[in-house]
């Protein structure tokens, strides 16, 4: 495997001007794929504040804001790393609500959250009209192999060991959800752009990975 180191100003750069090529018919859909402990949150809101400050209307959508209610979550217990890898993510509400008004033919009118998972209600939010030329990033566990369609894929991979290194004590049960990812969905052979995030604050965009 090869890889060029890039600070994350660069890396948000570089991933905006992909975005922005893919945006026109339909606003562009954009994941941001990768535990918690590679930073997908900050690398996403890193590139919705680079095509905000160029002007281009863009929308951040967490996916832990479409979770399946808590009954379903825990049906097999609060800490079983297969129904976190299973059963967390509601990929139906994500695709009706963002994933296909944002797509080709779409009405572009896109719900940003549907479910609080602290209080366990929905939570209200309020459309939202992008135009075209739109940018809606999506950033996440499990994002990529599960049939949500993404115009831009990025995943963040970590070694086995920097995921268990930097994943908090409490979260500690999570960690074979993403052995099973890995195993089982290769998201690295799935996203346009890989990026070694052993040390989030240094990542390296993979172009090779031989």
């Amino acid at each position: 495997m090869k890889a060029e180191p890039v600070s994350v100003p660069a890396l948000a750069a570089g991933l905006a001007a992909r975005a922005l090529a893919a945006a026109g018919e339909h606003p562009a859909r954009v994941a941001v794929d990768g535990a918690p402990a590679a930073g997908t949150g900050t690398l996403a809101g890193a590139l919705t504040r680079v095509l905000h400050d160029a002007a281009t209307p863009v929308l951040h959508v967490p996916a832990g804001g479409f979770l399946r209610a808590a009954s379903l979550r825990y049906e097999r217990g609060k800490t079983n790393p297969d129904a976190y890898y299973e059963d967390w993510l509601d990929l139906r509400a994500l695709t009706r609500e963002v994933l296909t008004p944002a797509g080709p033919g779409g009405t572009g009118r896109v719900l940003p959250s549907l479910w609080d998972p602290a209080t366990d209600r929905a939570t209200r939010a309020a459309y939202v009209q992008l135009p075209a030329h739109a940018v809606v990033v999506v950033s996440g566990v499990f994002l990529l192999g599960a049939g949500l369609d993404f115009d831009v894929a990025v995943h963040l991979m970590q070694s086995p060991a920097a995921l268990a290194r930097r994943t908090p004590a409490d979260l500690a049960w999570t960690l074979p959800a993403f052995d099973r990812y890995r195993d089982e969905v290769m998201p690295q052979y799935q996203a346009d752009v890989v990026v070694r995030a052993d040390d989030p604050r240094h990542p390296a965009v993979v172009t090779s990975l031989g």
